[in-house]
């Protein structure tokens, strides 16, 4: 028998049985690996990355947790772990191993030869889904130019299969060398013309937010943890169609809808951002400054957070992190813990409406579930609240 799935409590390699042939037409297996090196936020099931993997359209065969106080300079982990995550992916005919943490691209090399299959990270991971989800044309070319600024940093000496020349009158380096410089220039030149392109679009987008803000419209923007439920929100509140689901990176593409509350008698301008994630990759913060930039631009963030999920307090810390990071930290936040409908009676809150402390401050903080409605008046009359404040300061 196979070890099914699950944190793999492995031995000796040679135990393992003969390599699995897995059906042609069954999803790509891929081999889970995490290496705790004692910092707080580590995932000891995996089950972020599983479902990052399962979202990028990969079946999960198994995941191997180790135990490191520093990363091995050459391969991440030690050798005989190595060795090990080999024998395993043989034993269940995985295609892929994929890191929960980010490796060098000197790491990658030397995993993949090690390992004799592909060996990627958590970064290529969220690069992959994000090119899979993306629909606008600006989505679309954030995307690519992250992508290809993630690509510019893994050509080096990964041409190893060419002949390299050294020595010799008249020589300077073999055909090697040659490709590496080919494939970085033709690189350069995607990422020059994926610029110019996003720097287009992004001019027709800040035309249409000037226009907005001659309007004076109260601007307020949806941002939270990814899977945390605020597409369904968003639909909840302006009776939009926005994309749903219940997985990571639902939506990549900032939607903004008018919300009409009458409580305060005048709408307001309502944005549903990408969600955010532990180690987003940094070029995808830059990528998608343009689409975040409507969180940096709003009067009024609601911070989404899926108080059902254990880890809700690192996610809103992670969140925060992000907003630190693209400067929209200063900008006042409502604290909307959702899917309170998934928490077990007793531990329902005594009140819809209180207050916790975030990064040192007080802020307001509503329960409410997308899916039901439950909380959905006392958000809209919070709304109002600020909505009529903000008034009388412009008057």
């Amino acid at each position: 028998m196979l070890p099914g799935p699950g944190v793999s409590q492995m031995g000796d390699s040679l135990g393992y049985p003969p390599a699995k042939i897995r059906p042609a037409s069954a999803l790509p297996g891929v081999i889970l690996v995490g290496v705790d090196m004692g910092l707080p936020h580590f995932d000891a099931e995996l089950s972020e990355l599983a479902e990052l993997a399962r979202t990028a359209g990969y079946e999960v065969l198994d995941r191997v947790v180790c135990k490191r106080r520093a990363p091995d300079p050459a391969l991440y982990l030690g050798s005989g772990k190595a060795d090990e995550i080999k024998a395993l992916a043989l034993a269940h005919g995985a295609q892929e191993i994929l890191f929960d943490q980010a490796l060098s691209p000197a790491q990658q090399r030397n995993l993949e030869r090690h390992m004799e299959r592909p060996v990627n990270d958590r970064v290529l991971l969220i690069l992959e889904i994000f090119s899979q989800r993306a629909r606008s044309h600006e989505g679309k070319l954030q995307v690519e130019l992250a992508r290809l600024q993630y690509l510019s940093t893994r050509l080096v000496r990964r041409w190893s299969h060419l002949e390299r020349q050294s020595g010799g009158i008249g020589l300077r380096g073999g055909p090697g060398e040659t490709q590496i410089e080919l494939d970085r220039r033709m690189i350069g030149d995607s990422i020059k013309r994926t610029r110019e392109r996003l720097e287009r679009v992004q001019r027709q987008r800040n035309t249409q937010r000037r226009r907005r803000e001659r309007s004076g419209t109260f601007k307020v923007s949806l941002v939270g943890y990814t899977n945390a439920g605020k597409s369904s929100l968003f639909n909840a509140l302006v009776k939009a169609r926005a994309y749903a689901a219940d997985q990571l990176f639902a939506t990549l593409d900032t939607t903004t809808r008018q919300l009409y509350l009458s409580e305060a008698g005048r709408s307001l301008s309502l944005s549903d951002t990408v969600g955010f994630i532990r180690d987003l990759p940094h070029a995808l913060v830059s990528a998608f400054a343009a689409t975040l930039q409507e969180a940096c631009e709003a009067d009024l963030l609601l911070h989404v957070v899926d108080c059902a999920n254990p880890a809700h307090l690192e996610q809103i810390a992670n969140v925060q992190l992000v907003l630190r990071e693209i400067g929209a930290e200063g900008i006042e936040q409502v604290l909307v813990f959702n899917k309170i409908d998934a928490l077990a009676p007793e531990r329902w809150p005594l009140q819809s409406v209180d207050s916790m402390e975030l990064d040192g401050q007080s802020v307001a903080r509503i329960f409410l579930s997308a899916q039901t409605g439950q909380g959905l008046d006392a958000l809209r009359g919070l709304l109002a609240q600020r909505l009529q404040a903000a008034t009388q300061e412009m008057v």
